[in-house]
């Protein structure tokens, strides 16, 4: 596939897309999609079928010629179990008609952004970050203002909050939080989540949640995990500036259905419905069917891919915790596993390129996330706990060659 726009045409493109960079992650698992012999860390997604239930349910939609246009919201049975869900999980009511069905988290994202920025507006975003957020404020014509955590040597990785008020200027229209947190793992305390939001409320920004990964958390000697992570939705108001984002993707294995939502504050339904209506015209009915019947059926499999997630996290954890040239941030929350090497040559893009070649593994490179990402690769732990282990062993061998010691981190990911 050619990188560059013929100059006959380059002029008459949008400088916006032209500019984009190309996706490191999805540049690094092109390259062996089709192989059997890699173990396939790169991408966000678990390796479970989509249950059976679920597919089934769109059959019998299917079976029932459940293929025409539908609300542009969503069906009205569907964002009903959606209001009952979050009751179910995180014991707070939010009205059916405050949720829009999306396809996938990513246009529930570009929504959410479409929303609420003009021209210049700027979005405050921790980071490293998921790059598909960092880049539609971009498209959309908004500037992304990036925010550091701060690693530190002891695995934990913390975001200062201060550091991040102090970037509010008066083009500042919202920040994003993704919590918890891909790549990082990053979870935010239930006080910082409360504080964020009285900030919030005093300068009149927005609050845009990414709450993908909300029960994927675990349980070790550092973190204490009963129940899905806190939602903002606990927090804050029906009406308040605050935009959520989620998606079917995660939760039950349904990644290539692409179907999502957004949760918007109460009297912007009429709004949400013409954004549907003009990027999408809606979620496929069948598909909305299968929706329904995960959120009604599919709690049991959610606790099953948790338990599993944390399995295969644990041997992960401890298995690159013991070598001497890896600093291993434990993740808090996703299915995702951040962590550096020293003694690295090349740019972590290359790095990735190489374990692919020489282990057979698959990993996204850190620099996918944005430059503070620089040095460190990512790996999805959403795997059989057996397939962890076998990771693990081609790996060890690996970073174990570079044999470089570990070096103290500066406060942040490019120390």
């Amino acid at each position: 596939m050619s990188d560059v726009i013929p100059s006959s045409l380059r002029q008459s493109c949008s400088s916006r897309v032209q500019d984009m960079p190309d996706n490191q992650i999805v540049a690094v698992a092109d390259l062996a999609r089709h192989d059997a012999s890699v173990v396939r860390l790169w991408i966000g997604e678990g390796d479970l079928p989509t249950p059976d239930y679920i597919k089934q349910a769109a059959v019998d939609a299917l079976g029932r010629d459940d293929t025409r246009y539908s609300y542009s919201q969503g069906l009205p049975e569907l964002r009903q179990a959606l209001s009952d869900y979050h009751r179910r999980h995180w014991q707070v009511d939010v009205s059916a008609d405050r949720f829009c069905l999306t396809i996938g988290g990513m246009n529930a994202v570009t929504m959410a952004m479409q929303a609420i920025l003009e021209e210049g507006s700027e979005v405050i975003m921790p980071t490293p970050a998921w790059p598909n957020a960092r880049q539609i404020i971009e498209i959309v014509g908004g500037v992304n203002v990036p925010v550091a955590f701060d690693f530190h040597p002891d695995g934990n990785i913390e975001l200062d909050l201060d550091k991040l008020f102090a970037k509010v200027t008066d083009r500042t229209r919202a920040v994003f939080i993704n919590s918890p947190s891909n790549p990082t793992g990053w979870r935010m305390p239930l006080e910082d989540m409360r504080r964020l939001r009285d900030f919030c409320r005093e300068k009149g920004l927005w609050i845009v949640a990414d709450e993908v990964y909300n029960h994927f958390v675990y349980q070790d000697d550092v973190y204490d995990s009963e129940g899905p992570a806190a939602s903002f939705l606990q927090i804050c108001e029906p009406d308040e500036k605050l935009l959520v984002t989620n998606t079917f993707s995660k939760n039950w294995c349904m990644t290539g259905w692409r179907a999502g939502w957004i949760t918007f504050p109460q009297g912007m339904d009429q709004l949400f419905a013409r954004l549907c209506q003009y990027n999408t015209t809606g979620v496929a009915s069948f598909i909305q069917r299968a929706c329904i019947a995960a959120l009604e059926n599919g709690d049991e499999f959610i606790r099953h891919q948790v338990e599993r997630c944390q399995a295969s996290r644990d041997v992960l954890v401890e298995g690159l915790s013991a070598l001497d040239n890896v600093t291993v941030f434990s993740p808090q929350g996703t299915f995702y596993l951040f962590f550096k090497v020293h003694g690295l040559s090349g740019s972590s893009l290359d790095t990735a390129k190489r374990i692919l070649r020489e282990a057979k593994v698959g990993v996204a490179p850190g620099s996918a996330f944005g430059p503070e990402g620089e040095d460190y690769l990512r790996i999805c732990f959403a795997i059989d706990p057996e397939l962890a282990r076998e990771a693990l062993a081609r790996l060890v061998p690996f970073i174990e060659s570079l044999a470089a010691p570990r070096q103290p981190l500066t406060g942040h990911p490019c120390g």
